[in-house]
C-alpha cells in the first residue's frame, strides 16, 4: 500500500502562505546548502495539490510545469480541467483511499486545510514532513482547520536545514524503520 504524506513549510504561527496566497516569507528564508527535498521527491510516485495551490504555485515556475516526473492530481471544487492536468472534483477521502490502494510510490499531498481537513479527519495522512520557517505571519493559509480526528503521531526525526526546523511524524501504529 502507498503512504500518504504531508510535505510542506510553513510559518511559526501555522500558515502554508501569507495572505493573498504570499509566500514571500518563504522565499526569502535561509535553507542553507541543502533540504531533504532531493531525497523526498524520488519517493513520490504521484502529487495531489488543491487548484489554489497549483495555480499559485505555477506562477512561481512562470508557468513551467510541475513536477513532471510525477503523476499530476488538482483537487478543484469546480468540474473545470485546470491547465490539462487530471482534475477531481469528487470526494477526497474515497479518491485517496482508492488512489493508495494502486501500485506506485508513495502520494505527496500538498495544499492547505481545504483539501487536509477531510484527509485528516479520515486518519488518511501516514507521514507529515513540516518544515517551520521563523516567521510570523499572522494571516494567511492555514495548514490545520478543525477537524475530527483526535490521535497521537509517532516522532521520527528532527533535522534543520539552514533557519528552517523539519519535524518528522508518522502514524503511531506504523512499523519502524
Amino acid at each position: 500500500m502507498r503512504k500518504v504524506i504531508f510535505y510542506g513549510a510553513i510559518s511559526l504561527d501555522g500558515y502554508l502562505a501569507g495572505k493573498n496566497e504570499d509566500l514571500e516569507w518563504l522565499l526569502t528564508t535561509n535553507t542553507g546548502e541543502t533540504t531533504s527535498y532531493e531525497e523526498f521527491i524520488k519517493t513520490i510516485g504521484t502529487v495531489v495539490m488543491g487548484r489554489i495551490t497549483y495555480q499559485e504555485a505555477l506562477k512561481l515556475t512562470n508557468g513551467a510545469p510541475l513536477y513532471p516526473e510525477q503523476e499530476m492530481i488538482i483537487f478543484s471544487r469546480n468540474h473545470e480541467i485546470i491547465d490539462g492536468q487530471k482534475t477531481v472534483s469528487s470526494d477526497p477521502v474515497a479518491y485517496i483511499k482508492e488512489l493508495r490502494e494502486k501500485r506506485g510510490k508513495d502520494i505527496w499531498l500538498v495544499g492547505g486545510a481545504d483539501l487536509l481537513t477531510p484527509l485528516i479527519s479520515a486518519n488518511l495522512i501516514d507521514h507529515w514532513y513540516i518544515q517551520i520557517a521563523p516567521v510570523l505571519l499572522g494571516k494567511g493559509k492555514r495548514l490545520f482547520d478543525s477537524h475530527s480526528l483526535n490521535t497521537r503521531l509517532r516522532f521520527v526525526e528532527m533535522r534543520q536545514f539552514g533557519e528552517l526546523v523539519e519535524l518528522h511524524y508518522c502514524k503511531a501504529n506504523l512499523p519502524r524503520v
